[in-house]
């Protein structure tokens, strides 16, 4: 499956954005799927997951209560809501998917990603 991450841009502190994932092929409701964040310099960290049908997330303690991820299984695309932005949010973002992945399981490492899309900047100016 390949993964087209979008919606990055440049924001002011205290806005908002969207990004969305979209993925090719017909087996994307078989994914868990997933979204990280790169700044130079540091390592890829965890932001928010959700399982296959939706019905569960979990978020970093960095952006709980200010991001929400979902999914459209009927378009093949996952979104992320960023809210309340800050300044320590500017990083590269990234989704990723997990196969085969039916159930409520959510994952946050990594290692258990199996495709990932290419990142989408995101700048908060302070």
């Amino acid at each position: 499956v390949q993964l087209q991450a979008s919606g990055g841009g440049l924001v002011q502190a205290g806005g908002s954005l969207r990004l969305s994932c979209t993925a090719s092929g017909r087996a994307f409701s078989s994914y868990a799927m997933g979204w990280f964040r790169l700044v130079p310099g540091r390592v890829r960290e965890f932001v928010a997951a959700v399982s296959w049908n939706g019905e569960n997330t979990y978020y970093s303690d960095s952006v709980q209560g200010r991001f929400a991820v979902s999914r459209d299984n009927a378009n093949n695309t996952m979104y992320l809501q960023m809210n309340s932005l800050k300044p320590e949010d500017t990083a590269a973002y990234y989704c990723a998917a997990v196969k085969g992945a039916y159930g409520p399981s959510l994952y946050t490492k990594q290692y258990e990603y199996d495709y990932w899309g290419q990142g989408t900047q995101v700048t908060v100016s302070s």
